[in-house]
């Protein structure tokens, strides 16, 4: 149980309110009281899903802190497997908690304006527009299949991982088409899946956009923060259509808890060895995509629909 404890807190509930009218001070005295027991309700009630979310928060925002990507791809997972939500509801919540950490991870870029906005808008239109057609696929497809694709973008991930390639920014860029069908397909599986891509899109931006690698990751911040934004809105329609819910205590939990697990994975990724942390994250990204084809496949052939 709650205890509510502190000398000015009873103060204030039993305080004398001689400065206003005595009607207004009751009404005070009780709207402060009926909002601190509803506070302590949602508490009590949330402290089991904060129990067994906060290790999988962590982990997202450690991911990302250390390694500049990957954290996005462990949050469907632990929604669906950990929190028990229904596959659509978590890829949607996923694309929210990935926008929000994206765009606060982009902010120390934008102040040392090291965002490519030829790229944002060359790469990132298609990929809202592919993110958009992605979440609207997903109307037409089951959640089982959806976590086997899913499964799959998980085995190419952890190949990336295991297979560092070594890339530089070409001395011409390539044409505008060319970037803008690579953001369309990596936008549609964003959108079907709620992945945000990372791994996808720096190499991409390197590559075929001709950037340096740390103008990459932060023009790839920007852009997943618009794509998940545009996946999030059209997953919207989608989870109130097949009426579902939304959990935005949820998304708020693992955003900001993500948010402090970059910041701490930040610093200690100062002291570690990068080589051999993606090798250990892409052995256990195996790991769950294995567990996932594991948990998913065998409903599929026992004739779920797709």
């Amino acid at each position: 149980d709650f205890v509510v404890h502190g000398s000015s807190l009873n103060r204030f509930v039993s305080g004398n309110f001689s400065s206003i009218p005595a009607l207004w001070a009751s009404k005070v005295r009780l709207a402060f009281i009926t909002s601190l027991y509803i506070v302590i309700l949602l508490l009590k009630t949330r402290c089991s899903m904060i129990a067994i979310a906060l290790p999988g928060a962590l982990l997202v925002g450690l991911s990302l802190g250390l390694l500049g990507s990957g954290g996005s791809i462990l949050t469907v997972p632990i929604l669906v497997y950990l929190l028990g939500q229904d596959e659509k509801v978590a890829i949607a919540s996923s694309l929210a908690i990935v926008g929000v950490i994206s765009i606060v991870g982009s902010l120390p870029y934008l102040r040392e304006k090291l965002v490519d906005w030829r790229s944002v808008v060359l790469f990132g239109i298609p990929g809202i527009i592919g993110t958009y057609a992605g979440a609207g696929l997903s109307q037409l497809a089951s959640g089982e299949l959806q976590m086997i694709v899913f499964a799959a973008v998980m085995l190419l991930a952890a190949w990336f991982m295991l297979h560092p390639i070594r890339i530089s920014p070409r001395e011409t860029r390539r044409s505008a088409s060319k970037v803008g069908l690579e953001g369309f397909i990596v936008g549609t599986i964003t959108g079907f899946v709620g992945v945000g891509g990372g791994f996808l899109i720096v190499p991409a931006l390197v590559f075929l956009g001709g950037l340096a690698m740390q103008q990459a990751v932060a023009t790839s911040l920007v852009i997943i923060a618009l794509k998940s934004l545009a996946g999030f809105i059209k997953y919207s329609e989608v989870i109130d259509a097949l009426n579902l819910h939304i959990d935005y205590g949820v998304i708020t939990f693992f955003a900001i808890a993500g948010i402090i697990g970059s910041l701490a994975g930040g610093l200690i990724a100062r002291r570690l060895p990068q080589e051999q942390l993606k090798r250990g994250f892409g052995v256990f990204l195996l790991v769950i995509a294995g567990f996932v084809l594991y948990q998913t496949v065998p409903d599929m052939i026992a004739g779920s629909p797709v």
